[in-house]
Parts: C-alpha cells; structure tokens; sequence
C-alpha cells in the first residue's frame, strides 16, 4: 500500500465530537487523495466503521467511484430513526450521474450495533443495483455498519 503523507495540523478540541470530526476529517482527505483506490472490502470497511458507527440515528451513505475505484465522493445521503430510513434509489441514481461515477458502494449503521441485514436492507440494495445496473454504474458492496462491519460481496448477498 502506498505511503501518504498528510500534513499534522494543530486542533484545540472542545468536546469529544470535535475529536471525532477532525479525526473524520483527517481520514476523508487521506481517502480523497487522487492516486487512492479502494483494492479491499476491509480498507473500505475502515472507511465506513470513522464514519458511520458512532451516529445515533440511521444514515444511509453512498462512496461515488471512478472506474479505478478512487473516491469521488463519500455522500451522506438519507437519515432516518434509530432503526430505519427511506432511501430512494433515485436519488442515488441521479447523484451517480452528475459525478460521472463508475461504481458505488452503498452503506448504512445499525444503532444498535447489530449488522446482521433485515429484509429491507436486502430488497432496497437489489432495487438500488438494478436502478444502477440500467445506466452502467457498478453497484460493488454494501456495507452496514455497527459494532463491526457487514459486507454483502463478501457474504455473497450483492
């Protein structure tokens, strides 16, 4: 993996969400860096685990990705209740489109920690990569996040 330098800068914390955020913000700009892709589900994993795993709520995310896998862009798109959110693949479909991505990967947080998928987050990630399969855009994961991670590629549920 390729060494990155990324500049230290000095932060004066307030609060532990200041932490969390300039440590969310370090990670972003490491990932944002343009000879960065994406080769495994546990470096995406990773990813994920900074930034969804300590919300309170649901939050539906998509990673936009080049044909090489690099970041586009890491959109928070849906928020929801502790235990859902509505998620519209129309939405994702159209944001795919005005970043000229490739290839997304989905991902949500379980609250309670429990990354096992309910049959919403099934029929939803099927809907979502049939809307982008129409359009050429590669749907390669979804992740869900709590105490750990969940990966569909890797249970061979995508």
């Amino acid at each position: 993996m390729q060494q990155l330098e990324i500049p230290m800068r000095e932060f004066q914390y307030q609060s532990k969400q200041d932490v969390i955020d300039a440590a969310a913000l370090f990670i972003h700009e490491m990932f944002q860096r343009d000879s960065y892709s994406f080769t495994s589900c546990y470096q995406v994993r990773q990813y994920l685990m900074t930034k969804l795993s300590w919300k309170d709520n649901e939050v539906f995310a998509v990673l936009f990705l080049d044909s090489q896998h690099r970041l586009i862009k890491y959109k928070e798109m849906f928020y929801g209740t502790v235990d859902s959110a509505a998620v519209y693949p129309r939405e994702i479909v159209k944001a795919a489109l005005s970043l000229n991505a490739a290839a997304v990967i989905l991902a949500h947080n379980h609250p309670s920690g429990i990354t096992t998928p309910s049959r919403a987050d099934i029929q939803i990630t099927q809907r979502i990569k049939q809307a982008l399969d129409i359009i050429d855009i590669r749907t390669l994961d979804h992740i869900i996040v709590g105490e750990d991670a969940h990966s569909f590629a890797e249970c061979g549920d995508l």
